[in-house]
C-alpha cells in the first residue's frame, strides 16, 4: 500500500469520525433540548442582593462575580425550571434572631419576585408542577422558591403558609446548624434534639397540610428517619449526595436511600466537590488557607450576621482571593455521574435527580456553571442510559413527588 493510498484511508477513517461524532452531539443536543430539564437548589438570590448585579444579563463563566446562574445562561445550558434558594443562616433562636432571620428572607423574596416584574419575556414565577411546563412551552425559564433552612420560621407555625403564600414550594428543615425543628448533620455541638423536635414534628404535619415539600438535605441521621416516620408524603433531598462514594455527614448513607426510596422520594444529585469526592489535601496549603480565612472572618465578623450588602460583597471578594491563592481540587462530571450510577444500582432509576447548589459552593470540571448542564446528559448518554431514564432523572421523579404532596394536601383539606 502506497503512502498516499494510507493517507486517503486515514483522512477518509477521520471524516467517518468526526461525522459520527458531530451526529452523536446533536443527537444529545436535541434529547437534552426535548426534556424539561429542572435543577432543585441553587443559590443565586445572593447574587441578586449584590448592587449592580443583574440576573437578566449574561455574566461570563469563570470571571469572578460572574455567578454560576443568569436567565441568559439559563437558556444555553437549556435549563428549563430553577429552584432559587431563600437561605438564612442560623442565627440566635431567640425574639431578635427571628425578625432579623425573617427580614432576611423578606428581602430576598422581594428581589426574586422583583426578578419577574423586570424580565418579563424571560421568566416566570412557578408554584405548581404544571407551570414548568407550560412555561418552558413559552421559551421562559421557570422560577421556582424554595427556602434553605426553616430557622426563618421561628416557633410560628403560621411562618409556613406565610411563606407558601409568598410562592415558596420547599423547605429544608436546617442547614448546617441546629434549630427548633431539628438537628443539623453537620453542627460542631452535635445532637441537640436527638433528631426532630417535638415542634420540628409539629412542622412537618403542617407541610404536610399546607402541600409543602419537605427537604432533608442537611439534617441529621436521625432527624431524617424522624421525617420519613412523620411525613403522609413523599420528601426530598434537594442537594446531597451518595455517602458510600464520599464519606460526609451532608450525603446519605445506603441505609438512609434505601428509606427515601421506600418513602418514595428523590435524591436531588449535588455537585459541589467537597459532596461529590474525597479531595485530596495539602497539609500546608490547607493551613495557610484556614488561617487566612480567619483573617477575613476576625475582620468582617460572622457571614451571617452582616447586613450591609456592600460589606458582605467585600467580604465574599477577600473569599474569592484565598481560593484563586490556595486552589481546591475539584470532581468532575464523570464523578457526579458515578453517585447518580451508584442510585440506581442500589434503589432504582425512579428516586434520582439534579440540585446542583450553584452559587452555593456547587460547580465540577465540565459543569462549572448552569450554560454547561448538557454535559450531565452527555455522561448518561454515554453511560447507556436511555431517553426515558435521562427524563426522569431531570425532571420526572422530582415532579412525581411534587404532585404527590399537592395531592395529599387536598387530601387532607377534604378530610377536614
Amino acid at each position: 500500500m502506497n503512502f498516499n493510498f494510507q493517507r486517503v484511508i486515514r483522512l477518509a477513517v477521520s471524516l467517518l469520525l468526526s461525522s459520527f461524532i458531530a451526529c452523536s452531539n446533536l443527537k444529545i443536543a436535541r434529547l437534552h433540548q426535548s426534556i424539561l430539564t429542572i435543577d432543585t437548589h441553587c443559590d443565586t438570590p445572593l447574587h441578586m442582593m449584590r448592587e449592580g448585579w443583574k440576573i437578566g444579563e449574561r455574566h461570563e463563566p469563570g470571571e469572578r462575580g460572574s455567578g454560576k446562574v443568569d436567565l441568559p445562561r439559563m437558556k444555553e445550558g437549556g435549563l428549563d425550571a430553577q429552584f432559587f434558594a431563600v437561605f438564612v443562616g442560623q442565627g440566635e433562636r431567640n425574639p431578635e434572631g427571628y425578625a432579623k432571620a425573617q427580614t432576611r428572607a423578606d428581602k430576598l423574596l422581594a428581589k426574586i419576585h422583583q426578578m419577574y416584574d423586570d424580565y418579563p419575556d424571560l421568566v416566570e414565577f412557578a408554584a405548581t408542577p404544571e407551570d414548568a411546563y407550560r412555561i418552558e412551552k413559552l421559551g421562559k425559564r421557570a422560577i421556582y422558591i424554595g427556602m434553605e433552612n426553616g430557622y426563618p420560621i421561628g416557633k410560628d407555625l403560621s411562618m409556613i403558609e406565610k411563606y407558601y403564600d409568598r410562592g415558596v414550594r420547599y423547605i429544608t428543615l436546617c442547614h448546617t446548624k441546629n434549630n427548633d425543628i431539628c438537628d443539623s448533620s453537620t453542627d460542631p455541638n452535635g445532637a441537640e434534639h436527638q433528631g426532630l423536635s417535638e415542634f420540628g414534628r409539629q412542622v412537618v404535619a403542617e407541610m404536610n397540610r399546607i402541600g409543602m415539600i419537605i427537604d432533608v438535605s442537611h439534617i441529621s441521621d436521625e432527624a431524617f428517619f424522624d421525617v420519613l416516620e412523620v411525613s403522609q408524603t413523599p420528601v426530598i433531598a434537594s442537594h446531597s449526595c451518595a455517602r458510600a462514594l464520599c464519606d460526609h455527614p451532608r450525603n446519605l448513607t445506603d441505609e438512609m436511600l434505601k428509606a427515601l426510596a421506600q418513602n418514595g422520594g428523590v435524591i436531588q444529585m449535588c455537585i459541589l466537590s467537597s459532596f461529590v469526592k474525597k479531595i485530596k489535601q495539602d497539609p500546608e496549603k490547607e493551613a495557610a488557607r484556614e488561617a487566612t480565612f480567619e483573617k477575613i472572618r476576625e475582620k468582617y465578623g460572622k457571614w451571617d450576621e452582616i447586613q450591609d450588602e456592600k460589606i458582605r460583597q467585600a467580604y465574599r471578594d477577600e473569599w474569592h482571593t484565598v481560593y484563586e491563592t490556595y486552589p481546591v481540587e475539584q470532581a468532575t462530571v464523570q464523578d457526579v455521574v458515578d453517585h447518580i450510577d451508584h442510585v440506581v444500582e442500589l434503589i432504582g432509576i425512579d428516586h434520582i435527580g439534579i440540585g446542583t447548589d450553584f452559587d452555593g459552593g456547587g460547580g465540577v470540571i465540565g459543569c462549572n456553571d448552569v450554560s454547561e448542564m448538557g454535559n450531565i446528559t452527555r455522561e448518561l448518554v454515554r453511560r447507556g442510559y436511555s431517553d426515558e431514564d435521562i427524563r426522569k432523572v431531570w425532571s420526572g421523579n422530582f415532579m412525581r413527588v411534587f404532585r404527590k404532596v399537592v395531592a395529599t394536601a387536598e387530601q387532607l383539606k377534604l378530610a377536614h
